[in-house]
């Protein structure tokens, strides 16, 4: 685990020297070679951040026991990086660039507003989708709420058909059981 935390500082130590010796070369330039130095020294600077948030976490899992020499460490890096970036605001004088970078800042917020409507249009073009579909389902079970109407009435009635035809049956089967029985009585009687 501290393994990974050293190779933090070794690529934070590599990081600060170079970002010191661009910040001290910024006010001996001009132009685009000046902007493009200031791109990148912002861009590193960045990349500094990211590396202190790594060891930030790096600490965080370690044992609490080399917790405490570990986060004093960080501290003293994290004040090293905000006196670069005071360093680094003090070289940008020049208006230009702090227009420049509100410029970018701006153009970055925008591009982030036309991806934020797009992402708008595709939730609402697959909510309107969605709707349609459920739409139709809700159609699809009206219909079959019809269609199990038309069963039961369908099924009572051939039901009721069925209790006829047994009761005819058996009305049948009674008149023909009367019919032999008087017979066979008639029969006996005569001899």
């Amino acid at each position: 685990m501290s393994s990974d935390f050293e190779t933090y500082e070794q690529d934070f130590a590599t990081l600060t020297a170079e970002i010191t010796s661009k910040i001290g070369r910024i006010p001996k330039l001009a132009g685009e070679e000046k902007t493009q130095l200031v791109l990148n020294v912002d861009k590193k600077l960045e990349e500094v951040r990211e590396l202190l948030e790594q060891m930030d976490l790096e600490v965080r899992e370690m044992p609490a026991q080399s917790r405490g020499m570990y986060n004093s460490r960080l501290k003293s890096y994290k004040q090293e990086m905000d006196k670069l970036e005071k360093d680094f605001r003090a070289h940008l004088l020049d208006n230009t660039e702090r227009l420049e970078r509100s410029s970018r800042r701006l153009e970055a917020g925008y591009q982030i507003a036309v991806e934020t409507e797009q992402v708008g249009q595709e939730i609402l073009a697959n909510l309107h989708s969605d709707r349609e579909k459920i739409q139709r389902s809700r159609d699809r079970l009206r219909e079959t709420d019809a269609n199990l109407g038309k069963s039961s009435r369908i099924l009572t009635g051939m039901l009721r058909r069925v209790i006829q035809n047994r009761i005819l049956i058996f009305v049948l089967g009674a008149v023909i059981l009367l019919t032999i029985v008087l017979a066979v009585y008639f029969n006996f009687r005569g001899q």
